[in-house]
């Protein structure tokens, strides 16, 4: 993948979060700066997602951890390095635990 490509998926990955977001009506806010996007839950927790464009993998740091994820063109999903999951899963898992509430975001 070039890094073009993989700029312009990522682009539209964070702008389809944000509408899904709102859509669900989530009581949780955002911000994009340089291309993170920072996702913030009522308690005041951070979910942000960051670009490693050197691996040209996306990145997540939630309270459970750090996820480093891969495009797979086959699948054409993003998933977590060495174990398959798709990164919408990884997402809603992680927000769910954050906050409190059974998230399912669709993208």
């Amino acid at each position: 993948m070039k890094e073009r490509q993989y700029n312009q998926l990522l682009d539209a990955l964070m702008l389809a979060i944000e509408d899904a977001i709102d859509d669900a009506g989530l009581d949780i806010d955002y911000e994009t700066s340089a291309g993170i996007l920072t996702l913030t839950c009522e308690d005041h927790s951070k979910i942000i997602l960051s670009r490693q464009t050197p691996l040209l993998q996306l990145w997540m740091a939630a309270r459970s951890g750090g996820f480093h994820f891969d495009y797979d063109e086959q699948q054409a999903d993003w998933l977590l390095n060495g174990r398959g999951e798709t990164f919408l899963s990884v997402l809603n898992r992680c927000l769910t635990e954050q906050t409190g509430e059974t998230v399912q975001l669709t993208l």
